[in-house]
C-alpha cells in the first residue's frame, strides 16, 4: 500500500519546487524539496567552505520563520552540491531538502496553512540565500543559455 505523497508549490519560475510525506496515514513530518541548477561565478580551489556556508545560511533562515503551531523547531537540512566537481563556465545540481516534524497530530497534508507556510518558507529561503548570491548564479534547467537570478 501507497503511504507516501507529494504535491508541487506552483509560482517560482526558476526552481522545481516540491513538498511531501513518506506516510501520509500517520504524519508525522513532511519535505520540502527546492532543485535548481548553479554555475559558479568566479574561480575558487575548494568549494566546501562556501557550500557549508549557503547551507548554514538556510538554517538560519529557516529557523527565523518556522511556524512553531505547526512544526517543531528541530528541522533537517541536506543541501546537496558536489563541490569537488564545480567549477566555472559548467553548471551543478543543487538539490535541498529539509525536513521537518509536526507539533499536532490532526495536520492534513494538503491544507492551506501547511501549503502557505511552506511556500513563503521557500520564497524566504530563495530571497535570503539564492538571490543576488555572490559565488553563484542560479537556472532551472542545465541548458538554459541566459543564467537567471532566483527572483520569486
Amino acid at each position: 500500500m501507497k503511504k507516501g505523497k507529494t504535491s508541487k508549490i506552483q509560482g517560482f519560475k526558476t526552481a522545481k519546487i516540491l513538498y511531501g510525506t513518506v506516510d501520509s496515514i500517520e504524519l508525522k513530518s513532511m519535505y520540502l524539496n527546492i532543485q535548481t541548477w548553479v554555475e559558479p561565478q568566479l574561480e575558487l580551489e575548494n568549494w566546501n567552505r562556501v557550500t557549508l556556508n549557503l547551507s548554514r545560511k538556510v538554517k538560519h533562515t529557516i529557523y527565523n520563520n518556522i511556524n512553531t503551531e505547526l512544526f517543531e523547531k528541530n528541522f533537517i537540512v541536506d543541501l546537496d552540491l558536489r563541490s569537488s566537481g564545480l567549477q566555472m563556465d559548467k553548471k551543478s545540481f543543487l538539490n535541498l531538502e529539509i525536513n521537518f516534524f509536526l507539533n499536532q497530530k490532526d495536520i492534513d497534508f494538503k491544507s492551506n496553512n501547511v501549503k502557505e507556510f511552506l511556500k513563503n518558507l521557500t520564497k524566504k529561503i530563495i530571497q535570503e540565500n539564492l538571490t543576488n548570491n555572490y559565488y553563484f548564479s542560479f537556472s532551472l534547467t542545465k541548458k538554459s543559455d541566459e543564467l537567471i537570478n532566483i527572483k520569486t
